[in-house]
Protein backbone atom coordinates (compact mmCIF):
# COMPACT_ATOMS: atom_id res chain seq x y z
CA UNK A 1 0.00 0.00 0.00
CA UNK A 2 1.43 3.90 -1.32
CA UNK A 3 0.98 6.29 1.56
CA UNK A 4 1.29 9.83 0.53
CA UNK A 5 1.74 12.63 2.88
CA UNK A 6 1.71 16.05 1.77
CA UNK A 7 4.33 18.22 4.54
CA UNK A 8 3.87 21.32 2.17
CA UNK A 9 3.20 24.62 4.21
CA UNK A 10 0.37 26.42 4.48
CA UNK A 11 1.16 29.74 5.65
CA UNK A 12 -1.77 31.55 7.40
CA UNK A 13 -4.35 29.58 5.38
CA UNK A 14 -3.90 26.11 7.34
CA UNK A 15 -7.30 25.71 7.78
CA UNK A 16 -8.26 26.39 4.32
CA UNK A 17 -8.86 22.67 3.91
CA UNK A 18 -11.44 22.84 6.67
CA UNK A 19 -13.34 25.77 5.87
CA UNK A 20 -13.59 23.82 2.29
CA UNK A 21 -14.98 20.90 3.76
CA UNK A 22 -17.13 23.04 6.13
CA UNK A 23 -18.96 24.66 3.35
CA UNK A 24 -19.71 21.71 1.35
CA UNK A 25 -20.95 20.11 4.00
CA UNK A 26 -23.45 22.59 4.98
CA UNK A 27 -24.22 24.20 1.63
CA UNK A 28 -27.44 24.42 1.79
CA UNK A 29 -27.70 26.54 5.46
CA UNK A 30 -24.99 28.87 4.46
CA UNK A 31 -26.82 29.56 1.48
CA UNK A 32 -29.90 30.30 3.50
CA UNK A 33 -27.82 32.87 5.54
CA UNK A 34 -26.30 34.64 2.75
CA UNK A 35 -29.69 34.86 1.53
CA UNK A 36 -30.70 36.37 4.70
CA UNK A 37 -27.76 38.61 4.73
CA UNK A 38 -28.51 39.74 1.49
CA UNK A 39 -31.97 41.17 2.28
CA UNK A 40 -30.63 43.40 5.01
CA UNK A 41 -28.25 45.09 3.53
CA UNK A 42 -27.48 48.23 2.28
CA UNK A 43 -26.68 48.10 -2.01
CA UNK A 44 -23.47 49.74 -1.01
CA UNK A 45 -21.87 47.05 1.09
CA UNK A 46 -23.44 43.94 -0.67
CA UNK A 47 -20.47 42.75 -1.83
CA UNK A 48 -18.60 42.70 1.72
CA UNK A 49 -17.98 39.34 3.43
CA UNK A 50 -20.52 38.08 5.89
CA UNK A 51 -20.78 36.89 9.87
CA UNK A 52 -23.45 34.06 9.08
CA UNK A 53 -25.01 32.46 11.96
CA UNK A 54 -25.55 28.38 11.62
CA UNK A 55 -28.26 27.10 14.04
CA UNK A 56 -26.09 24.11 16.39
CA UNK A 57 -28.95 21.70 15.44
CA UNK A 58 -27.84 21.31 12.09
CA UNK A 59 -24.31 20.92 13.04
CA UNK A 60 -24.90 18.24 14.91
CA UNK A 61 -23.61 14.82 14.05
CA UNK A 62 -24.05 10.57 15.73
CA UNK A 63 -21.22 10.07 18.30
CA UNK A 64 -20.05 7.22 19.76
CA UNK A 65 -19.82 7.06 23.79
CA UNK A 66 -18.38 4.67 25.95
CA UNK A 67 -19.53 4.64 29.24
CA UNK A 68 -17.74 3.79 32.79
CA UNK A 69 -20.37 0.95 33.32
CA UNK A 70 -20.87 -0.66 37.04
CA UNK A 71 -21.04 0.17 40.06
CA UNK A 72 -19.90 3.22 41.37
CA UNK A 73 -19.97 5.28 44.97
CA UNK A 74 -19.07 8.91 44.76
CA UNK A 75 -18.71 11.12 47.59
CA UNK A 76 -20.11 14.95 46.56
CA UNK A 77 -18.35 17.10 48.98
CA UNK A 78 -20.93 19.71 50.70
CA UNK A 79 -23.90 18.13 49.75
CA UNK A 80 -26.70 18.46 52.32
CA UNK A 81 -29.77 17.65 49.95
CA UNK A 82 -28.94 13.77 49.18
CA UNK A 83 -28.36 10.16 51.10
CA UNK A 84 -27.42 7.26 50.00
CA UNK A 85 -30.35 5.86 48.12
CA UNK A 86 -31.47 9.05 46.48
CA UNK A 87 -32.57 9.07 42.55
CA UNK A 88 -31.31 12.46 40.98
CA UNK A 89 -33.61 13.75 38.35
CA UNK A 90 -32.06 14.70 34.99
CA UNK A 91 -32.10 18.63 34.94
CA UNK A 92 -34.84 19.99 32.65
CA UNK A 93 -34.96 21.17 29.07
CA UNK A 94 -31.24 18.98 28.60
CA UNK A 95 -29.24 21.24 26.36
CA UNK A 96 -28.18 24.25 28.75
CA UNK A 97 -28.78 27.56 28.78
CA UNK A 98 -28.21 29.75 26.16
CA UNK A 99 -30.65 31.10 23.43
CA UNK A 100 -29.46 31.50 19.88
CA UNK A 101 -28.99 35.28 20.56
CA UNK A 102 -27.31 35.13 23.94
CA UNK A 103 -30.49 36.14 25.78
CA UNK A 104 -32.37 34.74 28.55
CA UNK A 105 -34.98 31.96 28.31
CA UNK A 106 -37.94 31.39 30.72
CA UNK A 107 -38.26 27.33 29.56
CA UNK A 108 -35.50 25.90 30.35
CA UNK A 109 -34.46 25.16 26.94
CA UNK A 110 -32.43 26.90 24.23
CA UNK A 111 -29.51 26.61 21.81
CA UNK A 112 -26.20 28.03 21.00
CA UNK A 113 -25.45 29.02 17.65
CA UNK A 114 -22.50 28.44 15.33
CA UNK A 115 -20.83 31.72 14.17
CA UNK A 116 -18.76 31.33 10.82
CA UNK A 117 -17.11 34.18 8.85
CA UNK A 118 -17.12 34.29 5.44
CA UNK A 119 -14.57 36.02 3.19
CA UNK A 120 -15.85 38.11 0.48
CA UNK A 121 -14.75 35.54 -2.00
CA UNK A 122 -16.59 32.79 0.01
CA UNK A 123 -19.72 35.07 0.00
CA UNK A 124 -20.06 35.98 -3.52
CA UNK A 125 -19.16 32.39 -4.76
CA UNK A 126 -22.25 31.33 -2.67
CA UNK A 127 -24.07 34.14 -3.33
CA UNK A 128 -23.68 34.06 -7.43
CA UNK A 129 -23.75 30.23 -7.38
CA UNK A 130 -25.65 28.46 -10.27
CA UNK A 131 -26.56 31.81 -12.31
CA UNK A 132 -25.42 32.26 -15.77
CA UNK A 133 -26.79 34.46 -18.83
CA UNK A 134 -28.75 32.40 -20.96
CA UNK A 135 -28.51 31.73 -24.11
CA UNK A 136 -25.17 32.97 -24.41
CA UNK A 137 -24.19 32.33 -28.27
CA UNK A 138 -20.32 32.51 -28.85
CA UNK A 139 -19.88 34.94 -31.95
CA UNK A 140 -16.40 36.53 -31.87
CA UNK A 141 -13.00 36.47 -31.13
CA UNK A 142 -12.86 39.15 -28.08
CA UNK A 143 -9.79 40.95 -26.49
CA UNK A 144 -8.74 38.83 -24.10
CA UNK A 145 -9.50 34.97 -26.07
CA UNK A 146 -9.49 32.12 -24.32
CA UNK A 147 -6.80 28.92 -25.38
CA UNK A 148 -7.30 25.67 -26.51
CA UNK A 149 -5.22 22.95 -27.56
CA UNK A 150 -4.67 21.73 -31.28
CA UNK A 151 -2.58 18.79 -32.97
CA UNK A 152 0.55 20.50 -34.99
CA UNK A 153 2.73 18.18 -36.40
CA UNK A 154 4.99 16.00 -34.11
CA UNK A 155 8.33 16.25 -31.36
CA UNK A 156 10.88 14.69 -29.90
CA UNK A 157 9.94 14.65 -26.70
CA UNK A 158 6.32 14.42 -25.20
CA UNK A 159 4.40 11.90 -22.88
CA UNK A 160 3.99 8.60 -23.31
CA UNK A 161 -0.07 8.59 -24.33
CA UNK A 162 1.08 11.08 -27.50
CA UNK A 163 3.56 8.98 -28.64
CA UNK A 164 2.87 7.95 -31.92
CA UNK A 165 4.07 4.43 -33.13
CA UNK A 166 4.05 4.66 -36.47
CA UNK A 167 6.04 7.60 -36.58
CA UNK A 168 8.45 5.80 -34.44
CA UNK A 169 9.15 2.92 -36.24
CA UNK A 170 9.54 4.41 -39.30
CA UNK A 171 12.21 7.24 -37.71
CA UNK A 172 14.04 3.61 -36.41
CA UNK A 173 14.10 1.86 -39.71
CA UNK A 174 15.56 5.22 -41.56
CA UNK A 175 18.38 5.41 -38.72
CA UNK A 176 19.15 1.67 -38.96
CA UNK A 177 19.45 2.23 -42.88
CA UNK A 178 21.43 5.42 -42.66
CA UNK A 179 23.81 4.02 -39.97
CA UNK A 180 24.30 0.65 -41.20
CA UNK A 181 24.77 1.59 -45.17
CA UNK A 182 28.70 2.11 -45.24
CA UNK A 183 29.36 -1.25 -43.06
CA UNK A 184 26.65 -3.20 -45.27
CA UNK A 185 28.69 -1.79 -48.79
CA UNK A 186 32.20 -2.79 -46.85
CA UNK A 187 30.74 -6.38 -46.15
CA UNK A 188 29.34 -6.94 -49.56
CA UNK A 189 32.93 -5.82 -51.03
CA UNK A 190 34.65 -8.37 -48.55
CA UNK A 191 32.52 -10.89 -49.31
CA UNK A 192 32.60 -11.01 -53.20
CA UNK A 193 36.66 -10.58 -52.32
CA UNK A 194 36.05 -14.01 -50.19
CA UNK A 195 34.30 -15.57 -53.20
CA UNK A 196 36.90 -14.97 -55.27
CA UNK A 197 39.91 -16.06 -53.39
CA UNK A 198 37.88 -19.60 -52.39
CA UNK A 199 37.20 -20.30 -56.05
CA UNK A 200 40.43 -18.96 -57.25
CA UNK A 201 43.02 -21.55 -58.69
CA UNK A 202 45.41 -20.82 -55.58
CA UNK A 203 42.73 -21.56 -53.15
CA UNK A 204 45.22 -24.19 -51.34
CA UNK A 205 48.03 -22.09 -51.30
CA UNK A 206 48.89 -20.76 -47.58
CA UNK A 207 49.48 -17.48 -48.68
CA UNK A 208 45.68 -17.41 -50.38
CA UNK A 209 44.18 -19.23 -46.69
CA UNK A 210 45.84 -16.48 -44.44
CA UNK A 211 43.96 -13.96 -46.76
CA UNK A 212 41.11 -16.03 -46.30
CA UNK A 213 41.07 -16.22 -43.07
CA UNK A 214 42.00 -12.76 -42.54
CA UNK A 215 38.65 -11.82 -44.60
CA UNK A 216 36.68 -13.87 -42.65
CA UNK A 217 37.54 -12.64 -39.49
CA UNK A 218 37.05 -9.17 -40.77
CA UNK A 219 33.38 -10.17 -42.13
CA UNK A 220 32.24 -11.23 -38.84
CA UNK A 221 33.54 -7.60 -37.51
CA UNK A 222 31.39 -6.07 -39.59
CA UNK A 223 28.64 -8.50 -39.20
CA UNK A 224 28.98 -7.78 -35.21
CA UNK A 225 28.98 -4.04 -36.06
CA UNK A 226 25.83 -4.14 -37.67
CA UNK A 227 24.09 -6.06 -35.07
CA UNK A 228 24.78 -3.38 -32.92
CA UNK A 229 23.19 -1.21 -34.63
CA UNK A 230 19.85 -0.28 -31.30
CA UNK A 231 16.35 -1.98 -33.41
CA UNK A 232 14.79 1.54 -31.24
CA UNK A 233 16.65 4.54 -30.03
CA UNK A 234 15.35 7.43 -27.96
CA UNK A 235 15.97 9.62 -30.91
CA UNK A 236 13.69 7.57 -33.29
CA UNK A 237 10.61 8.32 -30.72
CA UNK A 238 8.02 10.54 -32.18
CA UNK A 239 5.39 12.58 -29.87
CA UNK A 240 2.09 14.32 -30.63
CA UNK A 241 2.40 18.00 -30.83
CA UNK A 242 0.11 20.31 -29.80
CA UNK A 243 -0.03 24.10 -29.46
CA UNK A 244 -2.83 26.79 -27.87
CA UNK A 245 -4.99 28.91 -30.07
CA UNK A 246 -6.88 31.79 -29.55
CA UNK A 247 -10.72 30.50 -29.46
CA UNK A 248 -14.38 32.91 -29.98
CA UNK A 249 -15.26 33.87 -26.77
CA UNK A 250 -18.08 35.41 -24.95
CA UNK A 251 -18.68 39.38 -25.81
CA UNK A 252 -21.64 40.65 -24.68
CA UNK A 253 -23.62 43.98 -23.54
CA UNK A 254 -26.00 44.35 -20.92
CA UNK A 255 -28.62 47.63 -21.21
CA UNK A 256 -29.91 48.26 -17.39
CA UNK A 257 -32.89 50.42 -17.72
CA UNK A 258 -34.28 51.91 -15.24
CA UNK A 259 -37.26 54.16 -14.33
CA UNK A 260 -37.00 57.47 -11.95
CA UNK A 261 -40.41 59.11 -12.80
CA UNK A 262 -42.50 60.62 -9.84
CA UNK A 263 -44.75 57.25 -9.30
CA UNK A 264 -41.55 55.73 -8.34
CA UNK A 265 -41.14 55.97 -4.73
CA UNK A 266 -38.04 55.66 -2.70
CA UNK A 267 -38.67 51.90 -1.85
CA UNK A 268 -39.63 51.18 -5.52
CA UNK A 269 -36.36 52.90 -6.29
CA UNK A 270 -34.57 51.15 -3.87
CA UNK A 271 -36.11 47.74 -5.50
CA UNK A 272 -35.02 48.76 -8.99
CA UNK A 273 -31.03 49.57 -7.32
CA UNK A 274 -31.43 46.21 -5.72
CA UNK A 275 -32.16 44.38 -8.44
CA UNK A 276 -29.32 46.14 -11.18
CA UNK A 277 -26.57 46.37 -8.20
CA UNK A 278 -27.26 42.45 -8.29
CA UNK A 279 -26.95 42.13 -12.27
CA UNK A 280 -23.97 44.43 -12.19
CA UNK A 281 -21.54 42.40 -9.83
CA UNK A 282 -23.18 38.94 -11.19
CA UNK A 283 -22.19 40.60 -14.91
CA UNK A 284 -18.16 41.95 -13.80
CA UNK A 285 -17.77 38.72 -11.81
CA UNK A 286 -18.50 35.73 -14.47
CA UNK A 287 -17.68 37.85 -17.71
CA UNK A 288 -14.70 40.15 -18.36
CA UNK A 289 -15.52 40.88 -21.99
CA UNK A 290 -18.62 42.67 -21.20
CA UNK A 291 -19.70 46.17 -21.78
CA UNK A 292 -22.47 47.93 -19.19
CA UNK A 293 -24.93 50.77 -20.51
CA UNK A 294 -26.80 52.46 -17.62
CA UNK A 295 -30.02 54.30 -19.01
CA UNK A 296 -32.07 56.01 -16.43
CA UNK A 297 -35.54 57.58 -17.93
CA UNK A 298 -38.24 59.89 -16.71
CA UNK A 299 -40.51 61.87 -19.58
CA UNK A 300 -36.58 61.57 -21.14
CA UNK A 301 -34.10 59.45 -21.01
CA UNK A 302 -30.44 59.41 -20.48
CA UNK A 303 -27.52 57.38 -20.41
CA UNK A 304 -25.48 58.14 -17.61
CA UNK A 305 -22.34 56.70 -15.73
CA UNK A 306 -22.87 53.61 -13.14
CA UNK A 307 -22.57 56.84 -9.83
CA UNK A 308 -25.78 58.43 -11.67
CA UNK A 309 -27.50 55.82 -12.26
CA UNK A 310 -27.54 54.91 -8.87
CA UNK A 311 -27.50 57.43 -6.95
CA UNK A 312 -28.57 60.78 -8.85
CA UNK A 313 -32.28 61.95 -7.59
CA UNK A 314 -33.24 63.57 -10.65
CA UNK A 315 -37.13 62.73 -11.34
CA UNK A 316 -40.44 63.76 -13.80
CA UNK A 317 -43.19 61.87 -15.38
CA UNK A 318 -43.25 58.91 -17.41
CA UNK A 319 -42.46 58.27 -21.05
CA UNK A 320 -40.80 54.46 -21.10
CA UNK A 321 -40.57 54.33 -24.91
CA UNK A 322 -37.99 57.50 -24.45
CA UNK A 323 -35.36 54.65 -23.03
CA UNK A 324 -36.24 51.94 -25.53
CA UNK A 325 -35.83 54.52 -28.46
CA UNK A 326 -32.65 55.31 -26.78
CA UNK A 327 -31.36 51.86 -26.05
CA UNK A 328 -32.07 50.93 -29.67
CA UNK A 329 -29.82 54.26 -31.12
CA UNK A 330 -27.02 52.82 -28.77
CA UNK A 331 -27.05 49.60 -30.65
CA UNK A 332 -27.03 50.78 -33.56
CA UNK A 333 -24.34 52.94 -33.66
CA UNK A 334 -21.87 50.87 -30.95
CA UNK A 335 -22.96 47.10 -30.55
CA UNK A 336 -23.40 45.61 -34.03
CA UNK A 337 -25.58 42.56 -33.59
CA UNK A 338 -23.74 40.14 -35.49
CA UNK A 339 -20.96 40.78 -33.55
CA UNK A 340 -22.28 41.43 -29.92
CA UNK A 341 -24.71 39.55 -27.89
CA UNK A 342 -26.86 41.96 -26.49
CA UNK A 343 -29.03 41.72 -23.46
CA UNK A 344 -31.77 44.09 -21.66
CA UNK A 345 -33.18 44.25 -18.19
CA UNK A 346 -35.98 47.23 -17.16
CA UNK A 347 -37.13 48.10 -14.04
CA UNK A 348 -39.89 50.33 -13.79
CA UNK A 349 -43.23 50.48 -11.32
CA UNK A 350 -45.30 49.98 -14.63
CA UNK A 351 -47.17 53.29 -14.40
CA UNK A 352 -47.11 54.54 -17.98
CA UNK A 353 -48.53 57.09 -20.20
CA UNK A 354 -51.27 55.28 -21.28
CA UNK A 355 -50.28 56.28 -24.92
CA UNK A 356 -47.30 55.23 -24.70
CA UNK A 357 -47.30 51.42 -23.34
CA UNK A 358 -48.58 50.04 -26.54
CA UNK A 359 -45.47 51.96 -28.33
CA UNK A 360 -43.17 50.63 -25.91
CA UNK A 361 -44.97 46.89 -27.04
CA UNK A 362 -43.77 47.91 -30.80
CA UNK A 363 -40.97 48.95 -29.92
CA UNK A 364 -39.86 45.77 -28.22
CA UNK A 365 -41.90 43.65 -30.45
CA UNK A 366 -40.60 44.96 -33.67
CA UNK A 367 -36.62 46.22 -32.70
CA UNK A 368 -35.26 45.63 -29.78
CA UNK A 369 -36.33 42.08 -28.91
CA UNK A 370 -35.17 41.16 -32.96
CA UNK A 371 -31.85 42.32 -31.65
CA UNK A 372 -31.23 40.75 -28.02
CA UNK A 373 -30.09 37.53 -27.09
CA UNK A 374 -32.69 38.21 -23.63
CA UNK A 375 -33.89 40.56 -21.87
CA UNK A 376 -36.05 40.62 -18.70
CA UNK A 377 -38.58 42.92 -17.40
CA UNK A 378 -39.27 43.64 -13.81
CA UNK A 379 -42.08 45.26 -12.00
CA UNK A 380 -41.65 46.69 -8.32
CA UNK A 381 -45.13 47.14 -7.40
CA UNK A 382 -48.06 44.60 -7.34
CA UNK A 383 -50.39 46.28 -9.20
CA UNK A 384 -50.42 45.20 -13.06
CA UNK A 385 -50.19 48.78 -14.83
CA UNK A 386 -51.02 49.17 -18.18
CA UNK A 387 -46.84 48.97 -19.19
CA UNK A 388 -47.41 44.99 -17.83
CA UNK A 389 -50.54 44.28 -19.57
CA UNK A 390 -48.73 45.22 -23.22
CA UNK A 391 -45.72 44.11 -22.19
CA UNK A 392 -47.28 40.26 -21.48
CA UNK A 393 -48.72 39.93 -25.11
CA UNK A 394 -45.24 39.81 -26.60
CA UNK A 395 -44.56 36.19 -23.67
CA UNK A 396 -45.62 33.62 -25.89
CA UNK A 397 -44.13 34.82 -29.40
CA UNK A 398 -40.45 35.83 -27.73
CA UNK A 399 -39.46 32.93 -25.54
CA UNK A 400 -36.34 35.12 -25.00
CA UNK A 401 -38.39 37.61 -23.38
CA UNK A 402 -39.32 37.21 -19.59
CA UNK A 403 -41.50 39.33 -16.89
CA UNK A 404 -41.24 38.83 -13.25
CA UNK A 405 -42.69 40.93 -10.09
CA UNK A 406 -40.60 42.13 -7.01
CA UNK A 407 -42.49 43.79 -4.57
CA UNK A 408 -40.63 43.48 -1.73
CA UNK A 409 -36.32 43.29 -0.75
CA UNK A 410 -37.07 39.92 0.22
CA UNK A 411 -37.99 39.02 -3.82
CA UNK A 412 -35.35 40.29 -5.16
CA UNK A 413 -32.93 37.78 -4.94
CA UNK A 414 -35.47 34.85 -6.25
CA UNK A 415 -36.86 37.08 -9.06
CA UNK A 416 -33.23 37.67 -9.78
CA UNK A 417 -31.86 34.10 -9.46
CA UNK A 418 -35.17 33.09 -11.31
CA UNK A 419 -34.21 35.32 -14.02
CA UNK A 420 -30.71 34.52 -14.72
CA UNK A 421 -30.18 30.96 -13.85
CA UNK A 422 -28.90 27.97 -15.89
CA UNK A 423 -30.66 27.10 -18.49
CA UNK A 424 -30.38 22.73 -19.51
CA UNK A 425 -28.18 22.41 -22.38
CA UNK A 426 -31.66 21.71 -24.29
CA UNK A 427 -32.73 25.35 -24.31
Amino acid sequence: MLQITDRRLAGKNKSIGNRERFLRRHKEQIREAVKRAIDGRSIRDIEKGEDIHIPKRDLSEPVFGHGQGGLREVVHPGNQEYVQGDRIERPKGGAGGGSGKGQASDSGEGEDDFVFSLSREEFMQVFFEDLALPHLVRTQLAEVPEWKSHRAGYSSDGTPNNLHVVRSMRGAIGRRIAIGASSRRELHELQAQLTALQEGPAADDPVTLGEIAALVAQIAALRARVDRIPYLDPIDLRFRNRVRVAVPTSKAVMFCVMDISGSMDEGRKELSKRFFILLYLFLTRHYEKIDLVFIRHHTQAQEVDEQNFFHARETGGTVVSSALVLMEEIIRARYDPSQWNIYGAQASDGDNWHHDSGRCRELLNDKLLRLCRYFAYVQVAEEEQNLWVEYAHLLDANRHFAMRKATSVAQIYPVFRDLFKKQEAAA
